[in-house]
């Protein structure tokens, strides 16, 4: 079987029942992986690729957003955004300046605008429940890939929290 959606084209589905839907979406100067998928596809609603397709369309906005909910992490000594920024310092060193983008002065703040946005994956199968519905990887070093947060946000596009792949 197969669903059909004006913006993710002919979904078919696995096998298993699932579906998948990669590409890479361009933000900036950067390409991000964005990936659907549901491991069963009768799971999927067309309100939910509406809601997915519209993530996709307003990336820009769901970043500055996700970036913001990491700023806001700042205050919280224990929260893993602060501890992801000490992790990055004691891991760099003095090479950390090398990998900023912005430097004004703090750090904290430097490293949250440095973080690349790797990629989205969204679960079109939680459209409308308590779990992430779309999970943004950011790193500092793409090749690092365990040294990463993710924001789960749910199908509002609202930060539901930030954490570390840990």
């Amino acid at each position: 079987m197969a669903i059909e959606h004006d913006y993710f084209g002919l979904l078919e589905s696995g096998p298993d029942g699932s579906i998948f839907w990669s590409e890479n979406v361009e933000l900036g100067d950067q390409s991000v992986t964005v990936d659907l998928t549901a491991p069963d596809q009768d799971d999927v609603s067309e309100a939910a690729l509406d809601v997915a397709a519209a993530l996709i369309s307003s990336l820009e906005e769901i970043d500055r957003n996700a970036r913001n909910a990491m700023v806001n992490e700042l205050s919280d000594r224990t929260s893993e955004v602060t501890e992801y920024i000490l992790q990055q310092q004691e891991a760099l060193g003095d090479t950390l300046e090398d990998v900023l983008v912005d430097i004004s002065g703090d750090v904290q703040i430097d490293v949250i605008r440095s973080l690349q946005l790797m990629s989205m994956t969204i679960l079109a199968d939680e459209h409308g429940g308590a779990d992430p519905f779309a999970v943004l990887e950011y790193a500092l070093d793409p090749d690092a890939t365990d040294d990463v947060l993710l924001v789960n946000l749910g199908s509002d596009g609202a930060v539901l929290s930030v954490t570390s792949a840990d």
